[in-house]
């Protein structure tokens, strides 16, 4: 299976040649490569300097967007507040579109291997949250998520029934543990009335 995966990645990175060779200003390979290391990260977020710290992401934005219309990678954008329509509260540009999930790369045959052996020192928070991206897009739904320096993150934020929806996607024992998602629901603004958290437990 990981040779057929691997092999599916080539001709990924086969297409993204071409296209480099024929817009030179496109760094789709080097986003790309650089996915699975930067989900790694504690905030998982995409930094451009680590590509190169002269990058701005005006200049940046359509490697980003073809990599998304191929649906290579999935963006995940920040929103100002958890309000509806989310749409309106989130501004685009570089701050605002700083989460990126998508498809492994070669980077991440590690990772694959880390899981058969069981090993204990995975970053299963990373590997849990990007199949919940996944999972959201591929039942339309837009993801969001909200960083506030009061109240914390929430990973993920949609719209669901005509409301906003905060998501928490939880890996270790600690599920029950959720300061930030706590604050956002008692913030009388918001006007929330519900939240999920996904987890190892069972349905409560």
């Amino acid at each position: 299976v990981m040779d057929q995966h691997l092999a599916i990645l080539q001709q990924y990175k086969l297409d993204f040649t071409q296209y480099e060779t024929e817009n030179k200003k496109l760094l789709l390979t080097s986003i790309y490569e650089l996915i699975p290391a930067e989900l790694n990260e504690q905030n998982k977020r995409f930094k451009l300097a680590d590509i190169d710290k002269k990058l701005r992401f005006e200049k940046m934005s359509d490697s980003f967007t073809w990599l998304w219309k191929a649906g290579v990678a999935l963006p995940v954008f920040n929103i100002t507040e958890p309000k509806m329509p989310l749409l309106l509260n989130h501004g685009g540009g570089g701050r605002n579109v700083e989460k990126q999930h998508g498809i492994g790369s070669r980077k991440s045959e590690f990772v694959k291997l880390k899981i058969i052996n069981q090993e204990k020192d995975i970053n299963k928070g990373a590997i849990y949250e990007n199949v919940a991206a996944q999972e959201l897009i591929a039942h339309g739904c837009r993801c969001y998520y909200y960083n506030n320096k009061k109240q914390g993150e929430l990973d993920f934020v949609v719209e669901h029934d005509g409301a906003v929806l905060p998501i928490e996607i939880k890996s270790g024992k600690d599920y029950k543990k959720h300061s930030a998602l706590v604050q956002v629901l008692q913030n009388e603004n918001y006007h929330l009335t519900r939240a999920i958290v996904f987890s190892n437990s069972n349905v409560e």
